[in-house]
């Protein structure tokens, strides 16, 4: 019992920190599952969290493209190229030292903490679209961006909306507000595929990702009401978090470190 609710617990920070902020949240989903829950293998923990992120990118790009925030053209080609990416990604990490993925994981949380404090809105240009005039200027770093991002994303479980966030401004100089409502599209499709690789090497518990994802939509309604009533401290809001996912990442280094060199951690 103990461990279901702290899953289920696990699971409500998360989700509460995707409605709060808008991102970030999943990148504790590993971490979270195996120094807190108690998984014993980080491979397990990278593909249940996995189809947690994936169903709580989808909630959210239903959202965004309520809002028209979702760039279809530009995102579809982002993602299709990205899946490959995925499915690359997650089967070098399946094959790589469980504890050795967790240090890697651990110094991309600090990375992620920098990108994160660095962010800053872009104005962008509005109106870019994918057509067959565009295409010989934009299909290339598209599919550039989207593949290297999707490797990244399968290698280590993620969402990976920080790498295609920023990817997708980059290929296209289309707005932040877009390039996130967009990224959704691929996040999507980038957990899912993380996801269906590892389920297929038996490495997805099931009912724990059930209480995983029931955790993270309960978190995640109570995260965006919060967000509508602080909305005007969002930026102070993600700061906090940076913080917080920079102190985990030092943690799972040094962590990760010790075990590596024959340390023990108790």
């Amino acid at each position: 019992m103990i461990s279901e609710a702290l899953t289920v617990a696990s699971g409500s920070l998360v989700g509460f920190v995707l409605g709060l902020i808008g991102g970030g949240g999943s990148v504790l989903a590993v971490p979270l599952l195996v120094y807190v829950v108690g998984v014993k293998s980080p491979h397990i923990a990278i593909g249940t969290s996995a189809i947690a992120v994936a169903l709580s990118a989808l909630a959210n790009l239903i959202q965004h493209a309520q809002a028209r925030n979702v760039k279809w053209q530009c995102a579809g080609v982002f993602a299709t190229t990205g899946v490959a990416g995925a499915f690359l990604g997650s089967s070098i990490g399946k094959a790589f030292d469980g504890q050795k993925l967790l240090l890697l994981f651990g110094l991309l949380m600090i990375v992620i903490a920098v990108f994160m404090v660095s962010r800053k809105g872009n104005l962008g240009s509005p109106g870019v679209r994918l057509t067959m005039k565009s295409a010989g200027r934009l299909l290339p770093p598209l599919t550039g961006y989207g593949l290297g991002a999707g490797m990244l994303s399968g290698f280590f479980g993620i969402g990976g909306g920080f790498l295609v966030v920023p990817g997708l401004m980059a290929a296209t100089d289309m707005p932040m507000l877009a390039a996130v409502g967009s990224s959704l599209v691929s996040v999507t499709a980038f957990g899912f595929t993380t996801a269906a690789n590892y389920a297929f090497s038996g490495l997805v518990d099931w009912a724990l990702a059930g209480l995983f994802i029931g955790g993270a939509i309960a978190g995640g309604f109570f995260g965006s009401r919060m967000s509508r009533s602080l909305s005007g401290r969002k930026d102070q809001l993600r700061l906090i978090f940076a913080g917080i996912v920079a102190a985990v990442g030092i943690y799972v280094t040094a962590r990760g470190i010790i075990i590596i060199t024959g340390g023990d951690l108790t």
